[in-house]
This record gives structure tokens, C-alpha cells and sequence, in this order.
């Protein structure tokens, strides 16, 4: 059971990472936006605090403050109450005021989903265990590009299988309707 009070954390689902400008859409892009606005409607219908995370890249990147790309994609629905942290590493826990953020919600839990699954998602499931909370991965509504030899998909089921290793518990968008 996932905490009454467990916040929803959206990492750095930014318009660079579907619009295709600077580089392709991310693994599975529309499936990605419709689990996670799945997740963003269970969050709010459910009571919880949804917060969006935004990647703040060097001048010159996609990601960067004022580029293209920066800002959260408006596919998702981010109400105009909800919070964006920016962050300058993969850890959203860099960023203070997000930390005090998820403290003043009370649960001691988060729940995860987002993008880049072996990078941001990876580093603030590490960040949160780190801070003693509990993390529920929604284990569906993160994603990656193919890296390395391996597809996105090979590399969400490596990760996922690491983040429950570590601690975290795994969900999917339907376990959470």
C-alpha cells in the first residue's frame, strides 16, 4: 500500500524529449505521456501532491534554462498549482527546496516516474532511498533511448529490476486505478 500522503514526482519530462527538434522522441513517447497522465489523474484523484521535476542543462544544450526543449511538456497537464524543481545533476534531491517540498508532504514516500530511466530516474530512486523514504517506481511510465547496444526497453527492465533490489517497490499505471 502506497502512503495516503505519498506524493507523485514527474523527473524531467521536458519538451526535448518528445518533440523531436534535437534528437528523437523518447522510447515510446505517447504511451509515456498517457501512463503518466494515467498516473498525474490517479495522484490527484487519490489527494496526493504532484510535483514536476525539470533537468536545468549548460547554456547550449537542449535542456537548458529558455531553450526549446526546457520546459515541461504541456502534453502532460501540469496543473498551474503544482510545483516544478529544477535540478542541475540527475539527483532530484540536489535541489533543496524539492527536498523540503517532499518532507512537508508528510508521507515519508514517493512515487517515481519520468525520464531518462538509467540516468535522472536511476539517480533520485538512489537519492530517496538515500534519504530514508520509501520510493515506489511506476514501473511502466519511465523511459530511455536505446544506449549502448541495448533498447530502451532492455534497459527499463534492467532498471527496474536494480531500483527493487535496492528497496523500492515496483507499480504499474493499472495497479495504481
Amino acid at each position: 500500500m502506497i502512503a495516503p500522503k505519498a506524493p507523485l514526482i514527474v523527473i524531467d519530462l521536458q519538451t526535448g524529449m518528445f518533440d523531436g527538434v534535437v534528437e528523437p522522441p523518447i522510447h515510446d513517447a505517447d504511451g509515456l505521456v498517457a501512463r503518466t497522465r494515467a498516473a498525474i489523474a490517479w495522484a490527484r484523484g487519490t489527494g496526493r501532491k504532484v510535483a514536476f521535476v525539470r533537468h536545468d542543462a549548460p547554456p547550449g544544450d537542449p535542456l537548458a534554462r529558455g531553450a526549446s526543449g526546457w520546459p515541461v511538456w504541456p502534453a502532460l497537464g501540469q496543473d498551474a498549482a503544482e510545483p516544478t524543481f529544477g535540478k542541475r545533476v540527475g539527483d532530484a534531491f540536489s535541489d533543496p527546496d524539492f527536498t523540503r517540498w517532499v518532507a512537508d508532504q508528510g508521507a515519508g514516500e514517493v512515487v517515481l516516474l519520468g525520464a531518462q530511466t538509467d540516468h535522472c530516474v536511476t539517480a533520485t530512486v538512489a537519492g530517496a532511498l538515500a534519504k530514508g523514504l520509501k520510493v515506489t517506481v511506476v514501473a511502466d511510465a519511465h523511459s530511455t533511448w536505446d544506449w549502448n547496444g541495448e533498447t530502451a526497453d532492455q534497459i527499463i527492465a534492467r532498471c527496474n529490476a536494480a531500483f527493487a533490489e535496492a528497496g523500492a517497490r515496483l507499480v504499474t499505471t493499472s495497479d495504481l486505478a
